[in-house]
């Protein structure tokens, strides 16, 4: 590149859209007409400046209806994975040479370009992840943020001496850097289809690593979009190479690979401690201990005591409980609620839940499907272990549509050891639970593996002092929803299962994709 921005504006979080506003409605209509003409196409991988496609192909469906393929994806096997580890190894080479501010540059203009194409993005994940346009739109601003935000952050870490400057002692010049780890496998999920997946593959590219990008196979047109958008911007080949494929073929191999320096990794908790316990032996030919960023879920809740609020803690529940169908590591499936006021916020919520419409994403309906029959069959059966756990309030079965739908559902009454309370189902359920007291209500809050995401609703300034001290969680929210972190706004990651606490949009993150290196000159 041969031009640089001399100024960077301060960073801001991209602003959502209004669809209340006609002009924003049609915008988005207008978007996922043009989508939807680009449907059932085949997408290759992407190694180095090859373009491959494979006769096997992972097919992209759209959730909300089934007979809908948004795509065709080429698929890698073991061969193609190495072709692309030598590729990215190969790459790494030049790409950690080329100084900060000048990576940072292709992400600014990546998210100019996202920005000018927002409602594309948006209409992409509508039809493939079964998103409404408001879930649909934060997703796609999440990813700009990321964008935005980890280059200036790359920027501000190459020029730490000045903003950071060591002790300085007579006789020596000293100094630190943040120098690139080399080639990463980025495991995103589907669930944020597009924000994850850029943050996760921006952040270790600006910090001069080259990754192999291994989107969720549920989800891989949306990621294809973002490295095609990556390309149009200029960045060299091989930087990011798109190999889409098998997590217990491709996945295992790379995390095993000697070659292979970290791992960052955004899904289960079973997958993500797999990920760990395989990327922790040493193969032969290895000469570092691979790090694992590990982002893994959550069993999130919300606290609610006799002083709250207690509309806004129902609209808050309601919300955190069903916002994109539940299926947010960040969602609130526990509802805590002390005794006194139980009957009347379980009132609430049920009448807040009780007004969301199931129905086609492309039109908009509050509640839309589950990903894929495993998710929707798992969720189901969950929900026929809460019958026999707790009071069945809302809903309960499936809900009509020829896809994944299933109906907003919500269990009172139920124990704090029920498994719907410990297990993450990731699906429209929510579980509410009594206490006797608030103290009582946050231990039933901290029994879990999880440690995410969690509110707790009071308006007294001791008990929220209290709360502050002893939620166990990595993000704790007071008087607002658990869901809706924004990047520079409220760093993500958890404790516990939850993960690696990676703080993800956060000032410490790129740390985690770099190694320091100190240099002391005698002068």
């Amino acid at each position: 590149m041969t031009t640089l921005s001399t100024k960077v504006i301060p960073y801001a979080n991209e602003p959502f859209t209004n669809f209340a506003l006609e002009d924003n409605l049609k915008a988005m209509q207008d978007a996922i007409a043009k989508v939807k003409g680009e449907l059932g196409r085949e997408y290759p991988l992407y190694i180095g400046s090859e373009k491959v496609m494979t006769e096997a192909k992972i097919t992209s469906i759209n959730p909300g209806n089934v007979d809908e393929v948004i795509g065709y994806v080429s698929k890698a096997d073991q061969a193609l994975a190495e072709k692309a580890m030598n590729t990215a190894l190969e790459t790494f080479e030049s790409w950690k040479k080329v100084p900060a501010r000048e990576r940072a540059e292709y992400l600014f203009k990546a998210a100019a370009l996202m920005r000018a194409r927002k409602h594309e993005f948006s209409a992409l994940m509508i039809l493939e992840s079964g998103k409404n346009y408001v879930e649909a739109d934060v997703d796609t601003a999440e990813a700009i943020d990321f964008i935005e935000f980890y280059a200036r952050e790359m920027i501000r870490l190459s020029e730490i001496n000045e903003s950071q400057p060591l002790v300085r002692i007579p006789g020596e010049n000293n100094q630190i850097s943040y120098i690139p780890l080399g080639v990463g496998v980025v495991i995103p999920p589907w669930n944020f289809p597009l924000a994850i997946c850029v943050g996760m593959t921006v952040s270790a590219v600006v910090s001069g690593n080259t990754v192999l990008l291994k989107p969720a196979s549920t989800t891989p047109v949306i990621a294809h979009k973002f490295v095609a958008l990556m390309e149009e911007v200029g960045l060299p080949a091989g930087v990011i190479n798109f190999i889409p494929g098998s997590g217990a073929e491709v996945g295992d191999y790379l995390t095993t690979h000697p070659k292979t320096r970290f791992i960052s990794f955004t899904g289960s908790k079973e997958i993500g401690l797999r990920i760990n316990r395989l990327a922790a032996d040493v193969a032969p030919g290895q000469i570092w201990i691979k790090r694992v960023i590990a982002e893994m879920g959550g069993k999130d809740g919300i606290v609610v005591d006799e002083t709250a609020d207690l509309d806004a803690a129902a609209a808050a529940i309601v919300a955190s409980a069903f916002g994109f169908q539940g299926q947010k590591c960040s969602a609130g499936s526990r509802a805590i609620i002390v005794e006194s006021v139980y009957d009347e916020v379980v009132e609430k919520v049920v009448a807040y839940t009780n007004r969301l419409q199931s129905g086609l994403p492309e039109l908009n309906f509050a509640a839309g499907p589950v990903i894929d029959k495993a998710s929707y069959e798992r969720i189901l059966d969950y929900i026929e272990v809460g019958k026999s756990e707790g009071t069945l309030l809302v809903g309960g079965g499936k809900a009509e549509g020829n896809g994944y739908y299933i109906q907003p559902t919500v269990f009172g009454d139920v124990s704090g050891k029920a498994r719907l309370m410990q297990e993450e189902i990731f699906g429209p359920v929510l579980a509410i639970a009594k206490a006797a007291n608030w103290q009582e209500a946050i231990a039933m809050y901290n029994d879990t593996e999880f440690g995410l995401t969690g509110s707790y609703f009071s308006t007294d300034e001791d008990r929220i002092a209290e709360a502050l001290e002893t939620v166990h969680c990595g993000n704790l929210y007071i008087n607002r929803k658990c869901t809706g972190a924004l990047v520079g706004v409220h760093p993500f990651g958890g404790f516990n299962m939850s993960g690696t606490d990676s703080k993800a949009g956060g000032y410490d993150y790129l740390m985690l994709l770099t190694q320091a290196k100190l240099t002391s000159r005698k002068v």
